[in-house]
């Protein structure tokens, strides 16, 4: 059934009416979209070009809900055999469309944090591996290696939102994120019925990084990645949890963003899909009005709003991870809120998705 194409105008213009235009591509439909960035407007356009009479719409409805609402509404209760077969049955293109392929998930924030958010986002990993997709999930530990300095009598120092990290420092951050956060994921994946294997960007030459700047220390970017143990592991069925330790040419342990890391090995293993849980809920127009959240844009279009000011601060790094993976081959990269439920399962397995998709 075709759908005929609609052009649906929003504007958002020093606190005008918010971005609300339909999600993105179906899984086997296509919805175009364009945005137009002039001063200080923002103006998006949703087209829906068409969809098989083999796939409902994005937005079909379950008992009058769409998937979203549902997977919302019931988090906290149980639901009913019809509205699980239901979900279930909504879900079945993206299972199939994204089966033997590999998603990278960044892993942070509050979400890393709080234990009921941390269960939640553990078996949501899970599921998705026990469907067939190939996760890798890439962490940092901010809060915890703060904790652990404090505890050692070391001030936590940071220069332009980057960790100074000085010997002692880089000795605690790779004991707390190799030794203990990681083999903490480690425990509760298995747990949870999967097979996690907890690694870091030393083990098998996965992350060779260089020192960034002399007066930040051992802080690190990756100048290669070594994608042959990875694969190793998702080939078997495991998922690769990757603490983001590397090291130089001498063997020195470097601390590396999480962020760029992910976005890295998602780029050099070939990656379907690039995800960064933070603790917003994407890309904003406003960033403290989650209502302005931007559903999808366009490698252009996100430079436009980087360029035009509608993206600054601490989002700036995370979308420029994004349109580098994109450059480099990842077929689209999420910006989503990882304390929202299920928000991993809604990016992938939905049309509306839960955060910002931006593609090529």
């Amino acid at each position: 059934m075709a759908v005929s194409a609609v052009s649906m105008p929003v504007a958002v213009a020093n606190g005008g009416v918010r971005p609300t235009a339909p999600r993105r591509h179906s899984a086997r439909g296509a919805i175009g979209r364009a945005t137009a960035f002039k001063g200080d407007a923002v103006t998006v356009h949703a087209r829906r070009v068409s969809a098989p009479t083999t796939r409902r719409a994005a937005t079909a409805a379950v008992d009058g809900k769409s998937l979203a609402a549902v997977v919302d509404d019931n988090c906290n209760s149980e639901l009913d055999n019809f509205t699980r077969v239901s979900v279930l049955a909504e879900a079945l293109p993206y299972l199939q469309r994204f089966a033997g392929q590999t998603v990278v998930v960044k892993y942070g924030g509050a979400a890393m944090v709080d234990e009921g958010l941390k269960d939640r986002v553990i078996r949501d990993l899970v599921l998705l591996s026990t469907v067939g997709i190939r996760p890798i999930l890439v962490h940092g530990g901010g809060p915890e290696i703060n904790q652990w300095l404090t505890k050692v009598g070391i001030e936590p120092k940071f220069k332009n939102g980057l960790r100074v990290t000085d010997a002692a420092t880089m000795e605690i951050v790779e004991m707390v994120l190799v030794g203990k956060v990681n083999k903490s994921l480690v425990s509760l994946i298995n747990v949870a019925g999967g097979r996690a294997v907890g690694i870091c960007g030393k083990d098998g030459n996965t992350l060779r990084g260089r020192v960034r700047d002399a007066e930040l220390g051992f802080v690190g970017d990756v100048s290669s990645v070594d994608t042959s143990l990875l694969k190793q592991l998702v080939d078997t069925g495991h998922i690769p949890v990757l603490a983001t330790v590397a090291m130089d040419d001498s063997g020195q342990a470097l601390n590396v963003n999480a962020d760029t890391a992910a976005g890295e090995i998602a780029a050099s293993i070939g990656a379907a899909k690039l995800i960064l849980m933070t603790d917003v809920p994407g890309v904003c127009t406003d960033k403290d009005d989650p209502s302005s959240l931007i559903r999808e844009l366009t490698i252009s279009e996100t430079r436009s709003m980087v360029t035009d000011g509608f993206i600054a601060g601490g989002m700036i790094p995370k979308v420029e991870c994004c349109v580098k993976s994109i450059a480099q081959g990842v077929c689209s990269a999420h910006i989503i809120d990882g304390r929202a439920p299920h928000s991993l399962l809604l990016e992938i397995l939905t049309d509306e998705g839960a955060g910002t998709m931006i593609t090529g």
